[in-house]
């Protein structure tokens, strides 16, 4: 048995006591009910659109250039998807440009690629990879240079004839802004020297500048997409585009396309065969023994017996007659109405009966 000091005689009673009341007096520890909350229902997602087969002689639109013009491919695909009688064929390069023709050689590429494709109309978008010195007569030129300007112009002439030559109509995009503002002033300088060439070869130049830049002309990130809504056009680098970009460069050109393409643009047309061909009917022809035209009389346009009625068509019916209200007879004749029998003003003799 442990001995207890003189202390622990004194004040351990009490200081036992204490943590028993406060063991005693501690609530137990309310026991949790599980609560099975109702679970929302999960959003269900709308049904994919059927893929809709596209016509043998569809409409082939051909989309060159960088990697803005495979975007763009991507955007005109889903504007025409449920367009049977058009077909977006896309040939781009992403890193390739005018300006690096020991990279890839556009004019020399796109001769072939046309003749391939055969398309009806074509599409393109190229330049943003072409801020670099260029190869002029064994010189460097530096961007945007006299001679720079110069053999980009050439440059771009020998696209367009590659591509058709202006007989195939073509629609060449425009560049957007960039983050970068000494790149944003390279493509407005760009885009103006390919206007130039474009509308010189017949072809149609789509600016789409506005929409990739607020009101001061600022490159943005989020801006309205095709159907007004606020979103992201541009990825974090500031010079990809997302995939509502994508859309909205292409509905820039979709809008001349189908102005272009006329009723092959519209949507669920079909091509015609022997299962779905509709069913003319067509008078018989007459043959041999038909019966012999007999002669009749010349009948007059006026007659009205050649409906079996007696009266033209139009004629105007007689109006019986008319009886004349009270008020016309004041107003015309002058005649007051008659006074009714045993008013003060009515001074007829009354009728004797015998």
């Amino acid at each position: 048995m442990e001995r207890k000091s003189f202390l622990q005689l004194l004040f351990g009673s009490k200081q036992s006591s204490k943590k028993e009341e406060a063991s005693a007096s501690a609530p137990a520890p309310a026991r949790t009910s599980r609560v099975n909350r109702a679970r929302s229902p999960k959003a269900i997602a709308p049904p994919p659109e059927p893929v809709v087969e596209k016509l043998d002689n569809a409409r082939k639109i051909l989309v060159v250039g960088d990697f803005l013009a495979n975007g763009t491919a991507d955007g005109l695909s889903e504007a025409f998807a449920q367009a049977p009688g058009v077909v977006v064929i896309e040939r781009t390069n992403g890193s390739s440009g005018l300006v690096r023709d020991d990279y890839y050689n556009w004019p020399e590429q796109a001769r072939g690629i046309f003749e391939e494709v055969q398309p009806s109309i074509v599409v393109v978008q190229l330049g943003s990879n072409d801020r670099q010195q260029l190869l002029v007569d064994g010189n460097r030129e530096p961007v945007r240079s006299p001679s720079w300007v110069a053999e980009y112009e050439r440059r771009t002439r020998a696209l367009i004839d590659a591509l058709g030559g202006g007989k195939t109509p073509l629609l060449w995009i425009g560049l957007p802004a960039f983050k970068s503002p000494s790149m944003t002033t390279d493509m407005v300088a760009l885009n103006s020297i390919v206007r130039k060439q474009v509308e010189m070869a017949g072809g149609e130049f789509i600016d789409i500048w506005d929409g990739f830049v607020d009101e001061e002309g600022k490159f943005i990130y989020t801006g309205s997409d095709i159907n007004g809504q606020q979103v992201r056009l541009r990825g974090s680098d500031g010079i990809n585009v997302t995939k509502a970009g994508r859309r909205k460069i292409a509905f820039y050109a979709e809008k001349s396309i189908r102005r272009l393409l006329g009723d092959a643009a519209a949507e669920g047309i079909s091509a015609l065969d022997s299962a779905n061909f509709p069913e003319i009917f067509m008078p018989p022809a007459p043959g041999e023994n038909a019966a012999a035209i007999q002669r009749t009389l010349p009948v007059a346009m006026t007659d009205p017996a050649l409906d079996g009625g007696t009266a033209l068509l139009g004629e105007m019916p007689a109006t019986a007659g008319l009886v004349r209200s009270p008020r016309d007879k004041l107003v015309i004749d002058g005649l007051l109405p008659e006074a009714p029998q045993g008013r003060v003003d009515n001074f007829s003799w009354p009728r004797v009966e015998p």
